[in-house]
């Protein structure tokens, strides 16, 4: 259904989401209405399809950040703490960050210091955003994403923006218990994503669900 979600605006690209199925919390739906994805995307923002931002990176098409956020919902409650890995553009960073509310925190990490400062700018397009990077709600730090980021940790919700080679353990050691991770795994010549749960009793659990083409999270390319 991703393919008929395009629209003419922001606000038709999220009710045509709602409309095929993909976003189902009415959380959700507000949470990205309230982030112009045009600040985000510098070319064909209302389209359901990836999009370059430079630096070999994209931004996900829609429907995948709409399907990250409907996994981590439970674990995006007012206050809650987020880590944003491969955070590139900033937008799902800002959407997170409207569903955290403000007490809740969200730490974008990208690899590449140009995408860092891109993001920045980018939330820095609307009042709202200003606002998050201005409190400290928002943090953008050039950081290896592999690592994680534990100057923040534990986090209730973690996402990972980039196929990753392998279920890095320190990803998973910075959550919460309970805790949830959504994160794109490479097997083969195929990518799937993975709900990684940390029960409370610190059980890690880790849920194949659904393929998908993501860049890989790799080292930063050489200047």
């Amino acid at each position: 259904m991703a393919w008929r979600c395009s629209g003419g605006s922001n606000a038709d690209l999220i009710h045509n989401m709602e409309r095929n199925g993909l976003i189902n919390s009415q959380r959700v739906k507000e949470a990205m209405l309230g982030v112009d994805r045009a600040h985000y995307a510098p070319s064909s923002p209302y389209e359901d399809s990836p999009q370059p931002i430079g630096h070999r990176a994209t931004i996900s098409a829609p429907h995948m950040h709409a399907s990250a956020c409907e996994a981590l919902l439970p674990y995006l409650q007012p206050g809650s703490r987020v880590l944003d890995i491969g955070s590139g553009s900033g937008y799902l960073t800002h959407v997170f960050a409207n569903l955290v509310g403000p007490t809740g925190t969200v730490i974008g990490v990208d690899h590449i210091q140009p995408l860092v400062s891109l993001a920045e700018e980018n939330m820095a397009k609307s009042k709202e955003g200003r606002e998050l990077l201005e409190s400290g709600r928002v943090k953008f730090i050039k950081a290896d994403g592999r690592k994680g980021w534990k100057e923040g940790a534990p986090y209730d919700a973690v996402h990972v923006g980039a196929a990753a080679a392998e279920h890095h353990k320190e990803l998973a050691e910075q959550l919460k218990a309970p805790g949830r991770m959504f994160v794109p795994v490479e097997s083969g010549w195929m990518q799937h994503i993975y709900y990684v749960d940390k029960k409370e009793d610190g059980t890690v659990v880790k849920e194949r669900k659904f393929g998908v083409q993501y860049v890989p999270l790799t080292d930063a390319p050489e200047e």
